[in-house]
């Protein structure tokens, strides 16, 4: 009888994990699922359209000022600037730099020079960029990104108003072949799919800095990044994390919000970027890491129990013959409710072709980040970016 025993507790585990799952799924993803973008019609006759200071950090990135920089600065909209915070460059950045800063009024060029004893992250080049910003409003980007349409700065602070003083925004991957980048593609749609739903829930807990807007008023009253500055990572997601309110907070998903960056082309690349993003988790609010690890400890179980509960059930039924067909079903509930949500929230963020892999690529990325999570004590903490 002891099997028995055994089927029926991992059996009603199977079912709680299943229920919390279909919990994140209709009452947060859903928030994202099935969110109106409105009109993206934003230019409105007379109404008014405030300064906006677009900063971008860069450090060896001539390449990417090149390509990217041009779309950055041809922007529809009346009043805007565009600081690019020269970290430290020793390749030909700078050179690129001045020869934009020449032929574009909008362009301010911030450079840091490497300080041999006294090294710093990339929260120093934000918060320079912050400090040197003329306007209110600020944009966050990285140098390797460009928006998706002229009126990217119109979308990212159309909202940056009243009690509003943080907009969060959606940073997509360039296309390509390859299973790689459909796994980071879908790594990105799900960590999207998280914060911009739980914002919208009224929990939010961090942003994208490859896409972020906030009021520069709001990061010097809590003193920037102070708090969390020896943390390596995390300019975007800790300061959200301890600044974000329901009440503060809005998100930004219409298509011409958002960026595009360009995207790892190695497996090397990409788990050194993912160890290095991991290391912020454990400075969320207590709140957010039950409420993250949540869903990603019922991910592992269902996973698990489904494993255990097939060859159990199989050779030792309990109720009769259809044991099988019961955990089967329980499994395309959960799945088909996962498919129906996520493909509303591919859709709205323009990440359709992801739906059909999405399955395998959520077992998998779990693989992924419960070995990096392990791993990540055995490596050495990592600069923003090598000199």
């Amino acid at each position: 009888m002891p099997e028995i025993s055994l089927q029926l507790i991992l059996f009603c585990l199977f079912c709680i994990t299943i229920v919390i799952l279909l919990w994140y799924y209709i009452f947060y993803f859903s928030k994202l699922a099935f969110y109106k973008t409105g009109n993206t019609d934003r230019n409105k006759k007379g109404k008014k359209e405030p300064g906006v200071s677009v900063v971008i950090c860069a450090r060896n990135e001539a390449r990417n000022i090149s390509d990217f920089l041009p779309v950055v600065l041809t922007q529809d909209y009346p009043n805007y600037e565009v600081i690019v915070v020269d970290d430290c460059s020793h390749d030909s950045t700078s050179d690129v730099l001045k020869t934009f800063e020449k032929k574009n009024l909008h362009l301010r060029v911030i450079t840091i020079k490497e300080d041999r004893v006294h090294h710093h992250g990339k929260k120093f080049a934000v918060m320079v960029g912050i400090k040197g910003a003329s306007h209110e409003y600020v944009l966050l980007t990285d140098a390797d990104c460009r928006p998706m349409s002229n009126q990217w700065i119109r979308a990212m602070t159309d909202s940056l108003s009243g009690e509003k003083e943080i907009v969060l925004g959606f940073s997509k991957y360039e296309r390509l072949s390859g299973f790689l980048n459909k796994m980071i593609r879908f790594d990105t749609f799900h960590i999207a799919l998280q914060y911009l739903s739980f914002a919208q829930a009224g929990y939010p807990y961090m942003g994208i800095g490859r896409n972020l807007a906030y009021k520069k008023s709001l990061f010097f009253n809590n003193k920037g990044f102070a708090s969390h500055y020896h943390i390596d990572s995390g300019d975007d997601d800790l300061f959200i994390n301890e600044v974000a309110t329901a009440k503060n907070t809005s998100i930004e998903i219409a298509t011409d919000s958002f960026t595009v960056s360009r995207v790892k082309k190695e497996w090397s690349s990409w788990l050194d970027q993912k160890r290095r993003h991991l290391t912020t988790w454990a400075h969320y609010k207590l709140s957010d890491k039950i409420r993250l690890g949540g869903y990603l400890i019922s991910q592992a179980f269902f996973w698990l129990l489904f494993a255990s509960l097939i060859p159990i059930v199989i050779l030792f039924p309990v109720f009769n013959q259809y044991d099988l067909f019961i955990v089967f079903g329980l499994f395309l509930l959960k799945t088909c409710s996962q498919l129906i949500v996520f493909n509303k929230a591919m859709n709205n963020l323009k990440e359709r072709d992801l739906l059909v892999l999405s399955i395998l690529a959520e077992l998998f990325l779990l693989v992924i980040y419960v070995s990096l999570t392990i791993s990540n004590k055995l490596f050495r903490k990592q600069k923003w970016k090598k000199i």
